[in-house]
């Protein structure tokens, strides 16, 4: 276990120690574990403040200071547990779901040892061990949703180390700030947050689910491994001759209720999870909430650079849910159907890219465009093999990887050239994967595995238009070139009643009517950003492309 360079990676955000092979609970944390499982008769955990008072006994035997932690988080617990919730439910809370979570704890030694021994052997030739994931590494973590379990029970002890996580541009993960605002700024909604978090935990109690999680790291190349970098240039997309996909506009409804077995856009913060574990109650958090088992990734996954994308499969929903920020509320329990995989996983895809934060005019700017359609088309991108239609070869000599590719399978009509002098190549060693097709535009995963379907479209909306400050219209149409460019079926779009889009069900047919392809839209968003950037109109796009449309609708 200890030459595990996966297991070494992760080990020091993790709360467990490692001694001749063997991971293990310092000898305090496990009485401590073996006292709550036994229920507060044993512990007398039978409080929120005895409970802050066990967490921060149990940091301090891991040598884990308590001065990292939410100031409030120990006003938080008691809140929560001794006025806010109901007395009976307290009570079934100490004397069953505390013990269930401390028993899951004593396990979960053994239970990441196990994962280590199977992690080689889901995907031939992929690493898939819990690991950290850094920026421009691109690779997949796969983790059973047992162990996600653990992890999340050791999030809300608050036992993962603090002090380190910043260096490496990690996302908090321990739940002290959600308890914490609780109590520094009480709202419905905000408890609401933690109640869907406590529905999790009673259900995974009562059973734990068996299926698998995967988390992915997604890299397009660019020229140089940093957040300016991104790729392919703008001639790329003024040159594409790919037809538009379909395009379905959805005046109500939500994306994570479609039915479509499409790609489901995360309106992501840059750090995984955005405000899921503080104060935030959007799109991503929201759906942080209802699926908590994408609150894992947050362990592992560091911020985004400009050219990444990070894409979970198999997170089970588990509460339903109404309102939005202030008026979002827990509404009980959700029963998640959704079909399995071959590899355990619910064919649920999500896909977290983050958007510009602020644009205003910087919006209309070509590098700003190039940025989010890149960020676009690195989420959406098919990440299958094709052996066939991709030809590749790797010159050892100054690690140049050149890659020529069928642009009607892989999205890219170009041959590119990278130079990363020191990325990973989809964590696969290339001595040992010789003839296998390897780079960081598509994963080596066999299409009978199910790591993608071409037949997924994507379910999306309003990217980046909300507290971020983005432009609709244009939004909309840049996931409409990233989705056809990367060879998606079809776009379903959820406008979430914004007047700005009001027309944009029949621009689009209109546009789809004269056979657009990608490069005449992008062209032609082009044409319209400059003449915003120079005052030139003041207009929306959907109002300067078809001004008879809209006055038609005005009329009527």
């Amino acid at each position: 276990m200890e030459n595990r360079e996966d297991l070494n990676s992760i080990l020091p955000y993790l709360p467990l120690l490692i001694r001749s092979s063997s991971l293990y609970w310092p000898p305090r944390v496990v009485e401590a574990l073996k006292a709550m499982s036994e229920g507060p008769s044993h512990s007398q955990v039978n409080s929120g403040e005895v409970l802050w008072q066990a967490i921060s006994d149990m940091r301090q035997s891991l040598s884990l200071s308590t001065r990292f932690l939410a100031p409030s988080a120990s006003n938080g617990y008691a809140l929560l547990f001794d006025e806010l919730i109901h007395e009976q439910e307290s009570k079934r809370w100490f004397n069953e779901i505390i013990p269930a979570l401390a028993g899951l704890l004593l396990r979960f030694p053994s239970m990441l040892e196990m994962h280590y021994q199977n992690a080689d052997s889901i995907i031939s030739g992929i690493k898939t061990g819990l690991r950290l994931l850094d920026t421009q590494q691109a690779g997949v973590v796969f983790l059973s949703q047992e162990l996600i379990a653990a992890l999340l029970a050791c999030a809300f002890f608050c036992l993962f180390p603090v002090a380190t996580r910043g260096a490496k541009d990690l996302p908090g993960i321990n739940f002290d700030s959600l308890f914490s605002t609780l109590y520094e700024s009480y709202s419905e909604s905000h408890e609401s947050k933690i109640r869907c978090i406590m529905h999790y935990f009673e259900r995974v109690c009562s059973c734990l689910p068996t299926g698998t999680v995967s988390f992915e790291r997604k890299i397009l190349p660019a020229e140089s491994h940093n957040s300016s970098a991104t790729a392919p240039e703008t001639d790329f997309w003024s040159e594409s001759d790919i037809s538009l996909c379909a395009f379905k506009v959805n005046s109500s409804g939500l994306i994570e209720d479609q039915s479509n077995n499409a790609l489901e856009v995360d309106f992501a913060n840059k750090y995984l999870g955005g405000g899921a574990l503080n104060r935030g109650c959007v799109q991503e958090e929201i759906r942080f909430m209802i699926n908590p088992e994408l609150i894992a990734g947050m362990l592992f996954l560091p911020r985004m650079d400009d050219n990444e994308a990070i894409e979970i499969v198999g997170a089970e929903r588990f509460s339903c849910y109404t309102g939005y920020a202030s008026s979002f509320r827990f509404s009980g329990d959700y029963i998640d159907k959704k079909a399995t995989d071959p590899l355990k996983r619910l064919r649920t895809r999500i896909v977290a890219i983050d958007a510009l934060c602020a644009p205003k005019m910087r919006h209309f700017k070509k590098i700003s465009l190039l940025r989010e359609i890149n960020k676009a088309l690195c989420g959406f991108l098919n990440h299958r093999r094709s052996r066939q239609q991709r030809n590749i070869f790797i010159d050892r000599g100054d690690n140049e990887i050149q890659l020529a590719r069928n642009d009607k399978d892989s999205g890219l009509s170009h041959t590119e050239t990278t130079v990363p002098h020191r990325a990973p190549l989809n964590d696969v060693d290339v001595e040992t994967n010789r003839e296998k097709p390897a780079n960081n535009f598509v994963r080596d995963f066999n299409v009978e595995d199910c790591m993608d379907h071409e037949d997924d479209g994507v379910a999306t909306g309003n990217w980046g238009c909300g507290v971020f400050g983005g432009d609709p219209e244009l939004k909309a149409m840049i996931q409409w070139l990233a989705a056809s460019q990367a060879q998606r079926p079809f776009i379903s779009y959820y406008t979430f009643g914004v007047q700005a889009l009001q027309n944009l069900d029949q621009a689009t047919k209109w546009i789809i009517s004269h056979e657009w392809t990608v490069g005449d839209l992008w062209n032609m968003m082009l044409e319209y950003s400059a003449q915003r950037l120079y005052k030139q109109t003041n207009l929306g796009f959907i109002s300067w492309l078809l001004p008879s449309l809209v006055t038609n609708n005005n009329a009527n």
